[in-house]
């Protein structure tokens, strides 16, 4: 559904080690707004899965939408953006490939992230290890609601990482981008490096790699601006 100025179905995909839910405070903030908000639950198994779940969601919008992705959906939402509904991208934190590359490779000529610790099981999926998770995911929550996010993150296939993107909808799609300047899952510059190749307009914010949680009415105020921009 649009306006003569904005588009109001939005599509949230969330990233790995986390789920739907942590968008709550950005569906509040758009659902008192006016807008139709709709959240992907990524099973995490393989690329072709996590996108094959936000097309479904995305089928089921009624006009023009903007496609939010969180660190690892902005991989899903690159590949996915393709989709005809799709008027607008915006990558919170998230990684940004080209058609061709894979997610791993955006990591190559930047710094390590030492805070933010992977542990890979035997069947190749990974969780952030617990001790280290407030620390590397969330740092600007509270003990609690760390503890429960650790708790109830949802382990990612790694081989998502290395999967080629067949599509980059960023390069015929209008994008931004919003940056936590606190970010300990992903090096700055890489992050700096990605929103800027694929030109979109930045937002940076203090916060954690979790700012899709905290820094929630941030991420709402870009996608409204997204929402009516891309209706221009």
């Amino acid at each position: 559904m649009t306006t003569d100025t904005t588009i109001t179905n939005v599509v949230l995909v969330h990233g790995a080690f986390a789920d739907g839910s942590g968008w709550r405070g950005v569906y509040d903030a758009l659902t008192a707004r006016g807008y139709r908000v709709s959240i992907v639950q990524n099973p995490l198994t393989s690329l072709e899965a996590d996108v094959a779940a936000t097309n479904r969601v995305l089928d089921l919008q009624d006009g023009p939408t903007i496609l939010v992705g969180h660190s690892w959906g902005g991989t899903v939402i690159t590949e996915a953006g393709v989709h005809p509904k799709v008027a607008g991208l915006v990558y919170v934190s998230a990684l940004a490939p080209d058609a061709g590359e894979t997610s791993a490779q955006q990591y190559e000529g930047f710094a390590p992230t030492p805070e933010f610790v992977i542990d890979v099981g035997e069947d190749g999926y990974g969780y952030l290890n617990r001790a280290a998770f407030h620390a590397g995911f969330a740092a600007d929550v509270s003990d609690a609601e760390a503890a429960f996010l650790a708790d109830s993150q949802v382990p990612v296939d790694m081989a998502v990482f290395g999967t080629r993107v067949t599509a980059a909808a960023w390069r015929d799609t209008p994008s931004w981008a919003v940056i936590a300047t606190e970010d300990k899952a992903f090096d700055q510059a890489m992050l700096q490096h990605m929103a800027t190749r694929i030109g979109a307009e930045i937002t940076n914010v203090s916060g954690s790699h979790a700012l899709f949680i905290t820094q929630a009415d941030v991420v709402a105020d870009v996608i409204v601006t997204a929402s009516k921009s891309a209706a221009r």
